[in-house]
């Protein structure tokens, strides 16, 4: 007889995550943590984008409808000349954000966190992937901010929508730059004894 299938909570709205969970197999759903990130900083952006997942994921884990469950807390934000720089205030803030990464390179951090809430122990670490932003026209800028997609996403910018051709690659995990590192996830997981194969619905 099979063991029964963990329950997987996603702490996080983001649909990317939601779909990157779905499409590597598993079912999880989702309980949103109400975080207030204007309260954590950190020395580094690496170590902010991983204070703020493991925020997230223990408030969520320390709710009653999160009980017996694996928690994933995770957030993203995008290493520009050593600062974090999270989503923009305002379309303003997105030209000026675009205007300014264009031709560059930065880092995407992810801080992932999984809070097993069963045995009361949890597993966190940094995902860092290296973004080659391309040179998009001020015209392309400005009708991608006029979009609306950048001031909901960490950095201003997707790997799978929109600003999708303004960027000429990454080097890492793609999944981490859309918001979830599955290879992380998996190493997290087995720290805490549990399989990814497990949490496959």
């Amino acid at each position: 007889m099979t063991a029964q299938r963990r329950r997987l909570v996603l702490a996080s709205a983001s649909p990317a995550r939601l779909g990157l969970l779905r499409q590597a197999g598993m079912a999880p759903e989702v309980i949103v943590s109400g975080f207030d990130e204007s309260k954590v900083t950190a020395p580094t952006p690496a170590e902010l984008a991983l204070a703020l997942a493991e925020a997230k994921a223990s408030l969520v884990a320390a709710r009653p409808e999160a009980s017996g469950a694996l928690v994933v807390g995770c957030d993203s934000v995008l290493e520009l000349d050593g600062r974090a720089l999270g989503k923009p205030a305002d379309a303003e803030e997105a030209v000026a954000r675009w205007k300014a990464m264009r031709g560059r390179v930065g880092v995407l951090q992810t801080g992932h966190c999984v809070h097993d809430t069963a045995a009361k122990r949890y597993a966190s670490a940094t995902a860092s992937t290296v973004v080659r932003f391309g040179e998009p026209t001020d015209e392309e800028i400005a009708a991608y901010v006029a979009s609306g997609e950048p001031l909901n996403v960490a950095g201003a910018f997707t790997l799978d929508g929109r600003s999708a051709p303004f960027i000429d690659g990454v080097d890492g995990n793609p999944g981490n730059v859309i918001g979830l590192s599955l290879p992380l996830l998996r190493r997290l997981l087995a720290e805490l004894g549990v399989s990814v194969t497990d949490l496959w619905s």
